[in-house]
């Protein structure tokens, strides 16, 4: 998976047909080079359907014979979803395809006629002559639980944003119509919360009920938490409300339809999570990931499902540098610039290591030792961020050495990476 560009370059030899392929989502146009960059023939323009497919793969036939190329490469820009078909029919063919960074093809625009513009004609050259110098990367597909893992996690990601969404939606429209409430109910979202929310939610109906009434909707849903108190307690604050009055059954309606969308994203997160779980334990020695304390199996499920088979990688800095952990600086001459991470790479693993360091930091002894150490005790002291994303990199190596060594978690032994100074002899 992971070749130096030497060996990159090496690939593309005198008998090469080099293809650089723009990617749209109805049309998709390609050029063809030889191994000095030479242009063979005229652009081609294909559909993006199974016809389509088949007319690039008799063009580039074609080019084959006519000029005596045995081989052929294929490289593309990942445009969005668009390239998964015809990746899909390329691997089927067992045609090889690369791809090159949407970056380097950005930058490299200018480099033949000084001009940054951007048309699907051109493109498909940028392409090429990225894939020539070996400027690429080999695509990785996941397939099977990783596969089905992936748009698991994919869709629990959406989920849970969606859910946040609605949460301030509910939060906004109690600032309007009933500020009050949170007086009654902390949180706005607790069970008996909701339960009134979605049966009484404007404090004109409220107010108009006795303590009675609003404590028998607890006990119709076994609510036993909250009693006769709590609903009287809730009829005073609505009949000293400030909420708006003016439109009644708008409103009425719009803070019901928020809670059943909400109920119903609650019961999607329910049964995409135990989905990711049982995917999860069809997955060699991810259950050695789970027992470390302040670890979760959403995590765990999360990890794996944006790292696919962990074995394709040769050590945890290439999972590190997947991640987008690698290091960046801005320094010239006698000006010495910061150093930070340069996001290149897959946002939503570092998000789910970063969520995973955090509930580390607060939950695991091993893993406060080493954000102490970090921050207060070390020669030169960390800012607590720059902490927490030495921890995310610390947790790739761990969970490299568990899952290919299939072993467990010591956090007596990761401690002894803190290097302390030995205390001086005494006279």
């Amino acid at each position: 998976m992971y070749c130096t560009q030497n060996e990159k370059i090496n690939q593309v030899t005198e008998n090469t047909l080099v293809v650089g392929i723009d990617v749209g989502s109805k049309t998709h146009y390609a050029r063809a080079f030889n191994w000095r960059g030479i242009e063979l023939t005229k652009y081609l323009r294909f559909d993006n359907t199974a016809e389509g497919f088949k007319v690039l793969d008799r063009w580039i036939a074609e080019l084959q014979k006519k000029h005596h190329l045995s081989e052929f490469l294929l490289g593309a820009e990942p445009t969005g979803h668009y390239w998964y078909a015809l990746a899909d029919h390329l691997k089927a063919k067992k045609s090889p395809l690369v791809l090159v960074n949407s970056t380097h093809v950005k930058q490299s625009k200018a480099l033949d006629d000084n001009n940054p513009s951007k048309s699907d004609k051109k493109d498909p050259k940028v392409i090429a002559k990225l894939v020539i110098d070996g400027r690429y990367s080999y695509p990785h597909i996941p397939e099977g639980v990783y596969a089905e893992l992936r748009i698991a996690n994919n869709n629990h990601v959406r989920l849970k944003r969606d859910i946040s969404r609605m949460k301030n939606k509910v939060q906004r429209w109690l600032k309007i119509y009933f500020p009050e409430y949170k007086e009654v109910f902390k949180d706005p979202f607790g069970e008996a919360s909701i339960e009134v929310l979605s049966r009484l939610a404007l404090p004109s109906q409220i107010k108009k009920m006795d303590a009675r009434s609003i404590n028998q909707i607890f006990r119709d849903v076994k609510i036993r938490a909250v009693g006769v108190k709590r609903a009287q307690r809730l009829i005073e604050a609505a009949k000293g409300s400030i909420g708006r009055k003016t439109e009644p059954v708008a409103a009425s309606m719009e803070i019901e339809m928020l809670i059943d969308e909400y109920r119903m994203k609650e019961k999607q997160i329910e049964k995409i999570e135990q989905l990711m779980e049982s995917l999860c334990e069809s997955i060699p020695s991810a259950e050695t990931l789970s027992p470390i304390k302040g670890i979760g199996p959403i995590t765990v499920a999360g990890f794996l499902a944006e790292v696919g088979d962990i074995r394709r990688f040769q050590s945890p800095k290439q999972i590190q540098k997947y991640a987008g952990f690698g290091i960046k600086e801005s320094s010239s001459g006698d000006h010495q610039g910061k150093t930070e991470i340069n996001r290149r790479g897959r946002k939503l693993l570092r998000t789910t290591l970063f969520q995973a360091v955090l509930s580390l930091v607060s939950n695991n002894e091993a893993f406060q030792a080493l954000h102490q150490y970090n921050i207060k005790e070390k020669p030169n002291p960390m800012k607590k961020k720059q902490s927490i994303v030495a921890l995310c990199c610390k947790l790739i190596r761990v969970f490299y050495a568990i899952l290919t060594k299939d072993i467990a978690f010591d956090g007596e032994k990761m401690l002894e990476d803190i290097q302390r100074p030995s205390p001086p002899l005494a006279a």
